[in-house]
């Protein structure tokens, strides 16, 4: 008789227990080639933002290194990011 199964409800300390329901987010990063005007821009262009809250963002980057710009399911965060490389801002998909 081999082992006892592992049940799936015990996570080891080298898993992270998977929470379907936690969502997913685009995040920009700052980078030294664009301008912050720009980024502004791509952010009101892509997601619809106003000018102040693009803005507000965009300093997000600008000071923090980074800004959740979108979040919901992975495939829709997965084309935010594409969408964002295109405009050639650097964006990753993370979970929050």
């Amino acid at each position: 008789m081999g082992a006892p199964l592992a049940s799936p409800d015990i996570v080891s300390d080298h898993e992270e227990r998977i929470d379907p329901d936690r969502p997913w987010a685009t995040v920009v990063h700052n980078d030294p080639v664009n301008l912050m005007s720009y980024v502004t821009w791509v952010l009101q262009k892509l997601f619809g933002y106003n000018r102040d809250k693009a803005e507000k963002l965009m300093l997000d980057v600008h000071h923090k290194g980074r800004a959740t710009v979108s979040s919901g399911a992975r495939e829709r965060m997965e084309f935010d990011a594409t969408r964002l490389h295109a405009h050639g801002l650097w964006a990753t998909v993370e979970r929050q």
